[in-house]
């Protein structure tokens, strides 16, 4: 199997609207919101799906994104750009977190990457 998608994020304009309809929704646990990173809150994983996050985007835009596993971000997004992608974030550090990266695929939809 080639890379593994091991995390997921919904972003919109409103995240602890989204934290209730989700939690509401699906049972999902949201853990506490993070007022400088967004109102981003994590989603815990069951032991047969994908953990992820909850979040708001400054500019009140909404996406969903998976993020797939990768061992060479750098690697991982020029293939994408020589398949016709674009590099929306080149490989950043969170803080206290991994090291992701985005891309957007020809049609527009945004992948993350995430270094592992």
């Amino acid at each position: 199997m080639g890379g593994p998608v091991v995390h997921f994020e919904i972003i919109g304009k409103d995240a602890p609207r989204l934290h209730r309809f989700y939690a509401d929704l699906f049972g999902w646990q949201v853990g506490p919101a993070m007022p400088t990173m967004g109102n981003y809150a994590m989603v815990e994983g069951s032991s047969s799906g994908v953990a992820g996050g909850i979040g708001e985007d400054p500019t009140g835009a909404s996406r969903v994104t998976l993020y797939v596993q990768v061992p060479d971000l750098a690697a991982a997004l020029d293939k994408a750009v020589s398949l016709g992608g674009k590099v929306l974030m080149p490989a950043t550090d969170i803080p206290g977190g991994p090291t992701i990266a985005m891309f957007a695929d020809p049609a527009g939809n945004v992948t993350g990457l995430i270094k592992g």
